[in-house]
């Protein structure tokens, strides 16, 4: 499991495109705020939620294996007990990471797709992450824990 700061900078660096699984139309829920975030940050992100025709402007799919193209992280907005056959679906379309929100830790799921070749992430999220690792949250005065004397690495847009 990707618990570490390296870790979670190398896989937001490089993967691009996000399937939100579970990501709600209403734009006060956090999925909808932090997909928001991730494309407004150069971030492909695909909903994946059977009770939306479209969200954010993109098409919503009802499942993972209806998303035509590649798939590098399965970001997962549903309860821990919900997460397995997101997993089995994230194996089976070849993704890389698969990324518990938080206060979602699923750990046979996250063991599941780690023995398949994916990464797993627990109860993290996405958005928050971003900005912590890429320079967004120190601007409100939060403590990233990130001390350093180096201006952050940015994301190539």
């Amino acid at each position: 499991m990707i618990d570490d700061i390296p870790g979670l900078r190398r896989i937001l660096k490089t993967s691009r495109v996000i399937a939100v699984v579970g990501l709600s139309g209403d734009w006060f829920r956090p999925s909808y705020f932090a997909a928001k975030y991730m494309m407004a940050h150069g971030y492909t992100v695909i909903p994946v939620n059977p009770g939306y025709p479209e969200i954010l402007g993109q098409k919503c799919y009802k499942s993972l294996r209806d998303i035509p193209g590649t798939v590098d992280i399965v970001d997962v907005f549903r309860r821990t007990e919900d997460v397995m056959p997101i997993a089995e679906d994230a194996v089976a379309i070849g993704a890389k990471v698969l990324w518990q929100q938080l206060g979602v830790t699923n750990t046979d799921a996250a063991k599941k797709t780690e023995a398949a070749g994916l990464e797993a992430v627990m109860d993290r999220c996405v958005k928050i992450e971003h900005a912590r690792l890429f320079g967004g949250l120190n601007w409100a005065g939060v403590n990233t824990r990130v001390i350093s004397a180096k201006r952050p690495q940015w994301l190539p847009y």
